[in-house]
Order: C-alpha cells, then structure tokens, then sequence
C-alpha cells in the first residue's frame, strides 16, 4: 500500500498527515504537479531481460510517452548484493532536481521519494504498480534502503538519461530514512 507523510520542512519529527487512500494521494498529489498512478502488474519472472521487461508494460509506456513527449525509456535494479548500492544510495539521498521530469514505475519492490515543494516535504512510499511522475524544477530526493530490491522502468525527455542538478541544500539528513521493514 502505498502511503504518503507530509512534514513542515523545519520539523522533521513532527507528522503533519499521513494518507494512504489512493483517491486522496492522487488529488494531494496532483495539486502539486505531482502526477501518480497504479498501474496492473504483470507477472514476471526473475530473469526476464531488461527488453522483455519494458515490453510487458509496452502500453503503458507507449501512451505516456505520447501524452508527455518522453523519448527514451530504460530498466534500473537493484538488491541487496549491487556492488554500486552505497554509491548510489548516497547520490539519491542529496536534493536535486531535474530539467526534465522525472518519471518511475515501480515494476517490483519498493523506495522513498521525498518531494520538498514549498514549505513542506511530501515522503511518498513508491511500491510495485506504482508510477510516479516529478515534474521538472521539484526538489526531491530517494531513498531505495540499506539493502535495496527495485526494478523500476525510467522514462526521459533526453536520451542522455539521468542528470541530477544537486541543490546543495542538506534537508534530507534530517528527514526519516527509508526502512523496507516500517514499509
């Protein structure tokens, strides 16, 4: 279930809300710029390739390439055993933002983003059929855990992929970090 806590920006331990109900997620969510969906998960198997993958969710992808003119779409997984799960962890964990949407589904897994739009900070728990979309200029940052299980479908504008502009602000210390376990 996917679940979204919303803090004040300079109070970390203090909950403001918290929702889990996927109507009122989608509205708070969307009045922020933030698009969010659920989509029908597919059954795949562990070894699937990254092509046959992305071609389990071809329509999906498809139609929102076409709403919002994305070009190149990729497969990022990771577990608990990546060697580059420190490093990544640590690269995520900084808020930056994007000159393009940033655009995930959630193929199996799950991970944390933390949208900080104004005063408040949204930390939105990401799980398996869920596709989240932060516009481009959000600030944010994620989460995957300590020992992280994910795949997750990219979708960019560019091809170039993935570019982070870091905003070198440290909120995302102070925040809750992303326990799998309290998921």
């Amino acid at each position: 279930m996917s679940i979204v806590t919303i803090y004040q920006e300079d109070q970390p331990d203090e909950i403001i809300a918290q929702v889990d109900d996927m109507a009122v997620i989608v509205e708070a969510l969307s009045k922020l710029g933030v698009r969010y969906e659920r989509w029908d998960t597919k059954e795949l198997s562990d070894n699937m390739s990254d092509n046959e993958v992305l071609e389990a969710y071809s329509s999906d992808i498809e139609r929102l390439k076409d709403e919002g003119g994305y070009k190149s779409v990729d497969v990022i997984r990771l577990s608990p055993d990546s060697e580059q799960k420190c490093e990544l962890r640590k690269k995520f964990l900084c808020e930056h933002i994007h000159s393009e949407d940033e655009v995930r589904f959630f193929v199996e897994g799950s991970g944390m983003f933390y949208l900080h739009i104004e005063d408040k900070v949204y930390m939105m728990l990401c799980q398996s059929g869920d596709l989240l979309c932060v516009p481009k200029g959000a600030k944010h940052w994620f989460d995957m855990g300590a020992d992280p299980h994910f795949t997750c479908i990219r979708i960019f504008t560019s091809p170039d992929g993935w570019a982070a502009e870091y905003t070198g602000n440290d909120i995302a210390d102070n925040f809750p970090k992303f326990d799998k376990k309290a998921a």
